[in-house]
């Protein structure tokens, strides 16, 4: 049992550092992670790296090819359509189900995020703009009673996280997406469940569409 919580333990860890690499780019898309260089460079055995690619590719950042081992997945039209259109289904949802709850603790931690995410875009802090952003979506749905979705919805904000660095990355992104998440915050505040769900839902579809102009693939398999 210990053997077996002390796998799942570095396996975790291993996910985290091999999942932040991805994201900034030390690991480009299309590069081969191999099992033996990782397990040397972490000091450890195959067995937790190989638990750690078949997690990030539960992600969708790496797809494990039969002879070629793990390889960092290609930014994709496809990919790209596919999480955001089931962003937008998945997470007015669970708004709906939690704005009615949301009192005075979560608003505070919800203001806390945004100064933390306007602080990191006015200090240019890169790595922080995607889990930032996914902390402010997820302390959204709080108080949402679906914990089925909220796992999916926390794995398409995971995938999402170089996306969002990459949607980010003008200034024109920047100040939208500080004013965006303001007013979904007014709009629950004020009780305007309907109104904010439908905000959500255009915020979602907005970035989807900034994104594949950033990455010029507009008008690919919509």
């Amino acid at each position: 049992m210990k053997e077996t919580l002390k796998h799942r333990t570095l396996s975790a860890a291993i996910v985290d550092q091999v999942r932040q690499a991805i994201l900034d780019g030390t690991h480009p898309a299309g590069s081969q992670l191999r099992q033996d260089a990782l397990a040397e460079m972490y000091g450890t055995s195959r067995i937790p790296v190989r638990e750690a690619l078949f997690q990030l590719e539960a992600e969708g950042l790496v797809r494990i090819v039969p002879h070629k081992g793990a390889i960092v997945s290609d930014l994709s039209a496809d990919e790209i359509n596919d999480v955001f259109e089931l962003r937008a289904i998945l997470e007015p949802r669970m708004l709906a189900g939690s704005a009615p709850a949301l009192d005075e603790a979560d608003y505070g931690r919800l203001a806390g995020i945004q100064q933390r995410f306007e602080a990191a875009i006015a200090g240019g802090d890169v790595a922080s703009w995607g889990a930032l952003n996914a902390e402010f979506h997820l302390a959204l749905y709080a108080r949402a009673r679906q914990p089925r979705t909220l796992a999916i919805v926390t794995s398409l904000l995971q995938t999402s996280d170089r996306y969002t660095r990459l949607q980010l990355t003008t200034t024109t992104a920047l100040g939208q997406a500080e004013r965006e998440h303001a007013e979904l915050i007014a709009l629950c505040r004020r009780g305007a469940v309907e109104e904010a769900c439908r905000f959500l839902r255009d915020h979602i579809v907005s970035v989807r569409t900034d994104l594949l102009a950033v990455l010029g693939l507009t008008g690919k398999a919509a």
